[in-house]
This record gives C-alpha cells, structure tokens and sequence, in this order.
C-alpha cells in the first residue's frame, strides 16, 4: 500500500468515531518499517501546524480544539485594524476555529499571508487569542495604490514614495478606475511593468480621501465594531459622590481654533508670592474600565491620529467629543494636579483631587494671544500669564533643547483641496499651556515614584555620542566648528542654535539637531527626559486621545486611592510590553499625518508644474539632491541627470555633488532656485530641476498621460 497523503490521513482522523493514535494510523494504512519514522515526522508537521492536536497518551485527535502553540496563517484584518488567522493547512472553504490577535499593533512584521508559530489560548466565546512567538515567513508584498486605464489597460499607480511607480494589473477584478486598491505583486512583466492581482477595493480616488491611503499603508484601525458603539452608548455620567467640587473654579480650555476634542482645562491664582496653578483632566478612567471592548480598543488604537480634515479618534464620539469632552457649561469628571510654585517657577508643593469640574469659556490660542497683547484680558487670562511666566523662569534655568522647526497648516477647501499650507505661528498662548502641561506631567511622575506605584514613563535619553559626532562632520562641512565635548547637554545644544539663528542655516541646523537625538518613548523604567531637562516626566495631560495617558491616569488612582477604574496590577508587569507597543502606534501615527501632509503638499505642487521656486539643499546622494521648498515646506527629489552636462561627482566627505568640467557643486544647506518638473499627490514625491545648469537637450523627463477615470489631484491632475 503507497504511504498515505496528508490529506487521506486528515480524512480519516477526521471520521474516526473518537481520538485515534499513531498506532491506528499506521494499522489502518499498513505502514511498516522504515515508514513508521517517516508517519512519525508527518503527524509531528501537523500538529505543529495546528491541524492536529496530540493530547495524552500520545493520541491524535482532530484539531476542533487547536494545541496551545501552533502555526497559523494570517488571513487579513477584521473590521476594526486587528488581525485575523487560521491554522496553517487548511484548505480555502474548510471549517476553521477563529483565531485573533488581541495585541496585533505590537507585532510590526503581520501581514496576510504571513505565517506565524503564535501562543493560542482559546476563550469561552470559542474564539482562539494568539501572541506571536516566531514570524515563520514573509508574505506577498502588498501595494496600495489607485487604479487607472491606458490603451484599455488597466494599471495601479502607486501610493508608495520612492518606490515603482507603477504596476500593470493582471486581474482588476470589481474594482474600476479611480479606486484605491490593495493588490499583491505577482510573477511576470507587462511592457517592463511589475504585474499585480487586486485584493480589494478600499474607497475612491480623490482630493478628500488623501488620508484613507495613509491609514491603509500604515495599517491603522478606523472603524469601531458594534460591540464597542454599544457599551460607549451605555456610558453613563459620573456623579458628585466620592470627588471634590471644583465647579465654582474659572477653568477654562484653550485650544486651536479647528480642535476636535477637549481634555484639558487650566486655572491659575496668586499664591503669596507665587501661584497656585490646577489643571483638570477629563477622568477617562472612570469612563473606560480596565478589560472591556472600550478598553481593548483603546489599547489596540494607542493614540488618536489627526489629519488636516479629520480625526481618527481612540475613542467612539460618544466619549471623546461628549462625555469625556470638557464643553463649557458642562459637568464632567475630572482628575485634576493643584501645583504650587514659587516666583521662579520652583514647585512649592501639589497632589492630585479627583473631581467634578464645570469649564467656564471655551477659548482659542489665537483669541487668548489677542486679548494679552490688547490689554483687554480679564483676570483669569492675566493669571495664566504670570503663572507661565514662572514656570518660563524655570525652564530657562534649567535648559530645555529649544529645537525651532516650522510647522505648518494645511488649508483645504470644502472639496478637500489644498488651497495653501503657511507656517503655523507660535504664540504665548501655546507656551502657556505647554508649560502647565509640562508641570502637570512632572508631578504626576513624582507621584508615582513616591507612592511606590509602577506606571509608564515619558523617557528622552541622551544622544548617542555616534550621532552627535555625525553631527559635527556635518556642521564642519557647512563651516560650523564645534569642539568635542561642547554638544552633550541641552543648553549647548541651544548655544549652537541661538549661533545660527537668522542665518541662511538656522532651519537645517534645527533639522541636524533633532536628528541626533535619542527618540523619546513610553516605559516603566525612568532614564528622565534629556529635551526638558527634567528627571522624572510622565504623559499625563490627554487620556481622550492617549491610551499611555489613561494608564498613568489608573496608575494614580490605584497609587493614591482615588477609587474605582485605577490600575490593576500594582507591580505593572504588562507595563513593558505596554510601552513597547504605545510608542510604536505613536511612531505610526506620525508617520500616516506626515504621509498625508506630504501627498497635499504634492497636490498642491501638481497645480504648479513648470513654475520656479526657492528651496535648500537638505541631503547629498549619488542619485541627486534632496531640496526642502521655502513656500510649502515640500521635500522634492532633483535627479543627478537633471543637474546638468557637468558629469557631478558625489563628494561623500563634503557632503556636495562636484561638477567634474568646472568644479561648481551643489552642498548641503546650499540655496537653490528650482523648477517643479513633476508632483505625484497619490505618491507624495516631488520631482525638480535647477532653474539654471539644466542643458541636456533630448532628455527631458517623459510626461504621464492623463489615464481615464481618474480626476481631482496629483499625477492625474
């Protein structure tokens, strides 16, 4: 008798009338001899793919019940961003257990397709939870884009920067041109085109639908299931037993004129010769218990991700533009830190209350900076300004990396179209809460060290002594020298800004700066933050849209005893992965809001092309030249080839591209004129050429056809 398949031996496991062994496979299918190690490897290969369980005595059983390690295969999301799999194995249509990975943002390397040995433990619901122990394979690469038609084609082209532009599509299946897709590259060419079959169609191309692809690329949730709109429906307001009055205090919310969510109030008076200064925060942690559906989902989302016409929230409406919210008017719960501090800004004393709040006026940064500089601010507004000015002492004295990088504002207009992106100003309305929020934030860290609590720290580390001396490479090369030993704490940091300040380099030097620092991120284990100086900080100030600042929130409850919703486990061992996974869903959301800023920014240049505009040299290639524009603040690539007939070689030590005929080069931090030659919004990328030096006649860049049925903005434009 040949020896049997995997198949005819899952068949007949699975008709057995009970658990059968090894014994009875060999017996049923005559397997002898050498063969017997051969069955032996088989069955070993299926039960660590999870199609088979052994169970005592060594008998096999068919895998209704799933071992407690195995290999699963990673199928694709569910509705809310998690990842789903099933047993590796198992046929397209077979009846499978449900498999979930509860804590899925933590494990960078899921993708469908991929396989996974993962830890299963099965719940009441039938539902089997696994943790990653082993990424086994990698999967197909995945590619998102939007489709277009050529010659009766249809093609994908590509929200990847940097990357091909452009796949030929061999199966389009329903989705038509003007859709952003996700397709999975497959073998074979098209007219020298990569080909792709398309997976699945994810909304429509246009100018207001620029975030879906970032939420697509960086793999963000954004739809909640019913389960947790249900219990966020059944939350109910907190009442008055158990906190402090607060009511009668003139707190007051300042925030941005577009803010969609309001989770901060402040309050400051004369103390003596100081001030007394509270802020109150919404207590999200009474709101959103430790285990539910609202907690989970927090917990997997990490933190709200902001867009220039949107939010993508952490948390349902329900509770993060209502219950939770701080509107005027309004009773809401609150934990709130009362600090008191002297006229230099040092902290005198302070604690925390768990209260019930009612704000007085909802205020924005620019009107509170107009009614300061007018002289027509009440007392309320008068008080925060001296309290700040305080806390501003302080700060000085201590040396905080003052790191100045323009941020700007995208301007849409209703049909989602960039219309302009200037430079965000920074006002002393916005010092004035930075400054309380930092003081807030420092106590919350002090207390939780001295009430021996475990909670998660904000750390920032020193730099790493390779990075600052890459640093001062780059510096020579821009003829700024700086002696060994003069860039490790941050006010010499500071020196060397205040040196560039006004200068043709300030901006870049900003850039090299906060490049060689450390990043900061969540953890249990405190190193102090480096960038404000300080030994002990702790996110404490935005729970709404936080989930780090919900559990420093818990952390305080249960370490002080402020009641129900505190954090329940004391020694915090969940804290480092916790950490981990926060920070990551923190660098994950920047990267999405700086993609989407990027693709206006093309937008916004596609409507531009030909014209000339001034920029910097911001990095020095083989390839070519990296060009920061002055009036969008786009980052555009300038081909080698576009430079000229010089033959420009790259200069690695200097950091230049050197003409080879006159020598003329083009350095880094070097002003330059430049032509926008191409601007892709679906993309992001940007192509230009010097205004002058460009003499290759026959070799102008080809220019895109406009494909049918793609409208609105970038290459298709």
């Amino acid at each position: 008798m040949a020896f049997p398949d995997r198949e005819r031996i899952l068949a007949f496991v699975r008709e057995a009338d009970g658990p059968v062994g090894r014994r009875d496979i060999a017996r049923a299918f005559g397997i002898r001899g050498p063969d017997r190690a051969r069955l032996r490897g088989l069955l070993r290969d299926l039960e660590d793919e999870g199609v088979l369980d052994r169970r005592r005595g060594r008998r096999t059983v068919t895998a209704g019940l799933l071992p407690e390690v195995g290999v699963v295969e990673v199928t694709g999301r569910d509705g809310k961003g998690g990842w789903l799999a099933r047993p590796a194995g198992r046929e397209d249509g077979e009846e499978v257990p449900e498999i979930r990975f509860p804590e899925w943002g933590r494990d960078g390397g899921l993708r469908a397709g991929v396989k996974v040995l993962a830890r299963l433990e099965r719940g009441e619901d039938g539902v089997y939870r696994a943790r990653v122990m082993r990424i086994l394979s990698s999967a197909p690469r995945i590619i998102i884009g939007v489709i277009g038609e050529e010659a009766g084609r249809p093609f994908i082209r590509s929200a990847e920067k940097g990357g091909p532009g452009r796949f030929a599509v061999r199966h389009a299946g329903e989705a038509e041109p003007g859709d952003i897709v996700s397709a999975v590259a497959v073998p074979g060419r098209r007219h020298g085109e990569r080909m792709v079959d398309v997976r699945g169609r994810l909304g429509r191309y246009g100018p207001g639908a620029v975030p879906v692809l970032a939420l697509v690329e960086h793999g963000i949730p954004h739809e909640f299931t019913d389960e947790v709109l249900a219990e966020a429906e059944d939350v109910a307001p907190a009442g008055s037993a158990g906190r402090v009055d607060l009511r009668d205090l003139p707190l007051v919310t300042i925030d941005g004129e577009d803010a969609r969510d309001f989770d901060d109030a402040v309050f400051a008076e004369p103390d003596g010769d100081g001030w007394r200064i509270v802020v109150a925060i919404a207590d999200v942690a009474w709101h959103v218990r430790p285990g539910g559906a609202l907690d989970r989902e927090a917990e997997s989302r990490g933190n709200s991700v902001y867009f220039p016409d949107r939010v993508v929230p952490m948390l349902p409406e329900r509770l993060s533009g209502g219950m939770c919210s701080l509107v005027p008017g309004e009773d809401r719960a609150c934990l709130a830190a009362e600090i008191r501090i002297g006229p230099r800004g040092a902290r005198r004393g302070g604690r925390f209350l768990r209260g019930l709040m009612r704000s007085s006026a909802r205020l924005t940064y620019r009107g509170v900076r107009e009614r300061l500089d007018s002289g027509s601010a009440s007392d309320t507004l008068r008080h925060l300004e001296g309290a700040y000015g305080a806390l501003a002492h302080a700060r000085s004295r201590r040396g905080v990396l003052e790191i100045e990088l323009p941020e700007r504002r995208v301007l849409l207009d209703g049909a989602g179209r960039v219309t302009g992106m200037p430079v965000e100003e920074r006002l002393v309305s916005h010092r004035i809460i930075e400054e309380f929020m930092i003081a807030a934030n420092v106590l919350a860290a002090e207390t939780l060290e001295r009430c021996g609590q475990a909670g998660l720290y904000r750390v920032h580390d020193r730099p790493d002594p390779a990075r600052v001396e890459a640093l001062r490479d780059l510096l020579r090369d821009i003829g700024i020298k700086v002696s060994p030993g003069q860039l490790q704490r941050p006010k010499q940091f500071n020196a060397l800004l205040a040196r560039m300040r006004g200068g043709p380099h300030e901006a870049m030097v900003n850039e090299l700066v906060l490049r060689a620092q450390a990043q900061a991120v969540l953890s249990p284990v405190n190193v102090g933050h480096f960038g404000l100086g300080l030994a002990r900080y702790a996110h404490f100030t935005s729970p709404i849209r936080r989930y780090g600042d919900l559990l420093v929130h818990r952390c305080l409850i249960a370490g002080l005893g402020l009641g129900e919703g505190g954090f329940p486990d004391r020694e915090g061992r969940r804290l480092h992965d916790l950490g981990d996974h926060l920070s990551m869903t923190e660098r994950r959301a920047a990267a999405a809001e700086r993609r989407t800023v990027d693709r206006h920014a093309a937008a916004l240049l596609a409507e531009r092309v030909g014209t000339a505009c001034r920029g910097r040299v911001t990095g020095v290639q083989r390839f070519g030249l990296f060009v920061r524009l002055d009036d969008t603040g786009a980052d555009g690539l300038v081909p080698a080839d576009m430079l000229g007939d010089e033959g420009f070689v790259h200069d690695a030590r200097r950091h230049a591209l050197v003409g080879r005929r006159t020598g003329s080069a083009y350095r880094l931090g070097d002003a330059v004129d430049m032509h926008v030659v191409e601007a892709d919004g679906i993309s992001g990328s940007v192509i230009l050429r010097p205004v002058t030096g460009f003499s290759r006649p026959g070799r102008a860049r080809r220019t895109r056809r406009r494909p049918a049925g793609v409208e609105g903005v970038g290459p298709f434009a």
